[in-house]
């Protein structure tokens, strides 16, 4: 990668005009260089003036907007257009309402230019509540107009780390090693080539309810060779918005069971396995039932999984 490289900040939204603004409000303080990265808002059918709100931010962004009818949730055909349309060497797949610190984006791009191999990176996300349980106390903490000191009061105070941070701590920031990395990498925010991302078929556009889909996708990055970690100097702040966890628990579950069917490995199969195992243990039941690595069981059975 050369002194040209661009990234392409990707950001699917669905009636969250305000998240979005505080989201794109953020991507103007970056301290890369306007010319060096673009931002593409693809709205899957929103009907709350996003539009309107995304067009007062072009003279502040190098800005495109897409538009899909609301045929329901379609978020990866949504992130598959930014894909499409992308002109940056490097993905940076963003929801709205996620804030990122005005280092962001530069730690992402140098980190991709450094690495020799393809990354797969997590950026660091502040505040995520699964259930929107810490709204009001958050709200009160974020200053939407200083992301910056809000994110150093958050790391000095170890106030709402990435709920992640369990996982790195034991298996470090670098964790591609493990049998299966691509259970952490959630595209609230994460980074990666956008040439590997077109060539293993970018997001799977069967998904068409919440969760899983990020994690298809990094299943084959996995298998194509891209390195996983978090890169922390990417930090971000995921502010408080209305969410349901038991149907989002729910969706996912069904969607966990379409990637089972679709790959059909031993690790795989342990998405659907009761009672569910958590996502923060998952390598290490891997470990103690001596599981093959997805790449090693393929190639035993003679299929090419998926």
């Amino acid at each position: 990668m050369g002194s040209s490289l661009r990234c392409t900040v990707i950001i699917p939204t669905y009636n969250r005009r305000r998240l979005l603004e505080l989201t794109l409000d953020a991507l103007a303080k970056q301290d890369l260089p306007r010319d060096r990265f673009e931002v593409l808002v693809v709205d899957d059918g929103s009907g709350d003036g996003t539009e309107a709100a995304v067009r007062g931010f072009g003279d502040r962004l190098d800005l495109r907007y897409f538009h899909q009818p609301d045929e329901g949730y379609r978020v990866a055909r949504a992130r598959n257009i930014g894909i499409r349309h992308a002109r940056g060497e490097v993905c940076v797949f963003v929801d709205s309402g996620v804030l990122l610190h005005s280092a962001s984006l530069s730690a992402h791009v140098a980190a991709h230019e450094a690495a020799a191999e393809p990354l797969a990176l997590n950026g660091y996300v502040y505040c995520f509540n699964l259930d929107n349980e810490d709204a009001r106390l958050i709200r009160e903490v974020v200053d939407v107009d200083d992301v910056d000191s809000t994110t150093a009061h958050l790391a000095r105070t170890a106030s709402w780390p990435d709920v992640r941070e369990p996982f790195y701590t034991r298996h470090s920031d670098d964790f591609g090693h493990l049998p299966a990395p691509w259970l952490m990498y959630w595209t609230c925010h994460a980074s990666a080539r956008t040439e590997q991302v077109r060539s293993v078929g970018m997001y799977d556009e069967a998904f068409r309810q919440w969760g899983g889909e990020d994690l298809d996708l990094a299943y084959r990055l996995h298998r194509d060779g891209a390195r996983f970690g978090v890169l922390r100097e990417a930090a971000s702040i995921h502010y408080p918005h209305e969410k349901d966890h038991g149907e989002n628990s729910r969706s996912a579950l069904e969607n966990y069971r379409y990637i089972v069917d679709k790959y059909r490995t031993p690790i795989i199969r342990l998405l659907v396995e009761e009672p569910p195992i958590r996502f923060s243990a998952f390598n290490d039941v891997v470990a103690e039932r001596g599981l093959p690595r997805c790449g090693e069981h393929l190639a035993r059975s003679g299929s090419s999984g998926g």
